[in-house]
């Protein structure tokens, strides 16, 4: 069953369609799951990554060189997928137009990825990548949010970790270049700051591609005083060639 956890008559109405037969919207598949096991199978095999930022490594490495030489504010970082096809228009669709379905599909994607589970379940409090005022109004909804919510709803707080303002466009940016665009954009709400001393925290997004939202983000925290920080990512790009 796909994890839309029931809330009210909208909740159960919700959860009863999780259970019905549908179409994989990949493979077209029928009758299916939104994304069929096969699929999944297919285009989110697990593959060896960095435990710092996620990027697809040879077997047997545990870091890459980049994270070697400058480690990030991170403790861990887990990816479910690679940002390839057909995870692109899926989570396209589940951002920019509305679709807010996609993301009990997501959760459950991300639960099959080796080791999300045991960080969900260390962690004290799971917070998702906030969105900007401006940003949130536009799109309706917080994407991290929905799939954070799905994948622990009892250890989800959405008001921990703010975003105080929208930021110029990152692409064609270095990572350090990325940084100080992200320079002071994160904050801890001041009135509850104390929380997050000496906590487990994860952290959740959709796409990850240089690392530099989450780093900024996972600083932020860590000079609020969190003890451990892991990022979980449903889908992490790969370097450019």
């Amino acid at each position: 069953m796909w994890p839309f956890p029931p809330s009210g008559p909208a909740g159960l109405f919700t959860s009863l369609l999780a259970r019905l037969p549908s179409q994989c919207a990949i493979c077209r598949a029928w009758p299916s799951r939104p994304v069929c096991d096969a699929c999944v199978a297919r285009f989110a095999t697990p593959a060896p990554r960095c435990g710092g930022c996620a990027l697809r490594l040879p077997e047997g490495v545990d870091r890459c060189g980049e994270c070697v030489k400058n480690p990030p504010p991170l403790d861990a970082c887990l990816a479910a997928c690679t940002y390839a096809w057909p995870w692109p228009e899926a989570i396209a669709a589940f951002k920019f137009r509305g679709e807010a379905g996609w993301a009990g599909p997501f959760a459950t994607l991300l639960r099959s990825a080796p080791w999300v589970e045991p960080a969900l379940e260390a962690g004290d409090v799971v917070l998702p990548m906030p969105l900007a005022p401006g940003r949130l109004r536009e799109r309706g909804f917080n994407q991290a949010h929905e799939l954070a919510r799905r994948l622990a709803p009892s250890k989800t707080d959405a008001t921990l970790l703010l975003r105080t303002r929208e930021t110029p466009a990152q692409s064609g940016l270095s990572r350090a270049g990325r940084l100080r665009n992200l320079h002071g954009v994160f904050a801890v709400e001041p009135l509850r700051a104390d929380e997050l001393r000496g906590r487990r925290l994860v952290l959740i997004d959709d796409v990850m591609t240089s690392g530099a939202s989450l780093f900024a983000a996972a600083a932020v925290l860590r000079r609020a005083g969190a003890a451990h920080i892991t990022a979980i990512v449903l889908a992490r790009t790969d370097p450019p060639r």
